[in-house]
């Protein structure tokens, strides 16, 4: 599910791209639930019962990995927690064969995720041709070894790296943006490529779980697809689909209003993050919060990461969580979030028919010019 950040600036960088996608991405049209009336706190009960956690790890180097998942009292503890290893995947080698391994030994479900080759990064519209080959080498790496996999992960993103380098050369950056705004028939590729390669990998016996970020549910909500064409998403699912709603990433005054916002929406959710620079941690009140929530709307949950988590002592504390506990949503975070949602869905629905505005606009001063009373009335004779 996530990541390959290594320096701490270019993680700072992503965070405050995902935080501005996932402000937007609260643009979804009738989201919000019934029952939410203004001044009101939201009382969100729990489950009642543990929900399949998957916790994202491994993306740090094998070395890292190798300490992390050696390390006996967390195996013993996600086993206590039947929960499973969302295990990012930037190079096919023999210590993280070896490290899967160990994982079906124990029991603990694996998924896989599927990186770009060299790169390590995630897929996206314009990578489709890397996205291939890495998947053919993943299947004949796992055949190879005698891998178990509870899933494939195709998590789907923009190039953050790509558009954080333009952001230094504006022109460059508005001439992609607008020659993409025209592309309508690389997003219908895009997905038809997608498509394909997820039935080749459910034919070949894999489950596959695709990965969104969650603006995609704005643009099916207003039956757009202009963020897909700007950013390189493509709106394609397999057999679930998860959506990330790490409040971490999120503005401070829409909080745990995301998950509440677009958990409706949710085959799975992907909470976060644990790990990273101070201020954008979540701590174990709003961890546990996240959980609550998204544990009520589905009964997978992904915890990006265990690195954090384990760093933290979350795994001890989750073994004695109780699931049948009430989380609460401010009124505060619920009006705000609403404000955003009017905004963001504005812009989403503009951002869909500028053309058509812009023609309008241009056609009516047009017309106002032509009008007969801006022509200069005929001398009259003495």
């Amino acid at each position: 599910m996530r990541r390959i950040w290594p320096e701490k600036r270019a993680w700072r960088a992503r965070c405050s791209a995902a935080a501005v996608l996932v402000w937007i991405a609260a643009a979804a049209p009738g989201a919000w639930a019934s029952g939410t009336e203004a001044g009101a706190d939201v009382r969100v009960p729990g489950p009642g019962r543990e929900p399949q956690l998957f916790f994202t790890c491994c993306d740090k180097g094998a070395g890292a990995a190798e300490q992390l998942l050696g390390d006996p009292k967390v195996i013993a503890q996600l086993k206590e927690l039947h929960a499973g290893i969302a295990m990012a995947l930037p190079e096919l080698d023999s210590k993280r064969a070896a490290m899967v391994r160990g994982l079906n030994a124990e029991g603990i479900p694996a998924i896989a995720g599927i990186q770009l080759p060299k790169s390590g990064t995630y897929i996206n519209a314009e990578d489709f041709p890397q996205a291939r080959a890495a998947v053919t080498a993943f299947e004949a790496w796992s055949q190879q070894n005698g891998l178990h996999w509870e899933a494939v992960g195709l998590d789907i993103e923009p190039n953050f790296g790509e558009l954080g380098r333009l952001r230094e050369h504006p022109l460059t950056l508005a001439r992609l943006l607008l020659s993409r705004y025209f592309e309508r028939g690389r997003v219908l590729r895009a997905r038809t490529e997608y498509a394909g390669l997820i039935r080749q990998l459910q034919q070949n016996g894999y489950r596959v779980e695709t990965v969104q970020l969650p603006l995609i549910v704005a643009e099916r909500q207003t039956h757009s697809t202009v963020l897909e064409r700007l950013l390189g998403i493509v709106d394609v699912r397999g057999d679930q689909e998860a959506l990330m709603l790490y409040t971490s990433f999120a503005p401070p005054d829409v909080g745990a209003g995301i998950l509440w916002a677009l958990g409706p929406d949710a085959q799975a959710i992907a909470v976060g993050s644990t790990e990273g620079p101070r201020g954008l941690v979540l701590n174990w009140r709003d961890f546990s919060q996240d959980l609550l929530i998204a544990a009520h709307f589905t009964h997978t949950v992904g915890v990006y990461n265990l690195e954090g988590c384990v760093q933290q002592g979350f795994l001890a504390r989750l073994e004695s969580m109780d699931w049948n506990q009430t989380a609460s949503i401010p009124a505060t975070e619920i009006r705000k979030a609403q404000r955003r949602v009017a905004f963001a869905c504005a812009l989403v629905w503009v951002g869909t028919w500028m053309p058509a505005i812009l023609a309008v606009l241009l056609l009516a001063i047009a017309l106002v010019w032509m009008a007969p009373w801006r022509r200069k009335a005929p001398s009259r004779r003495a």
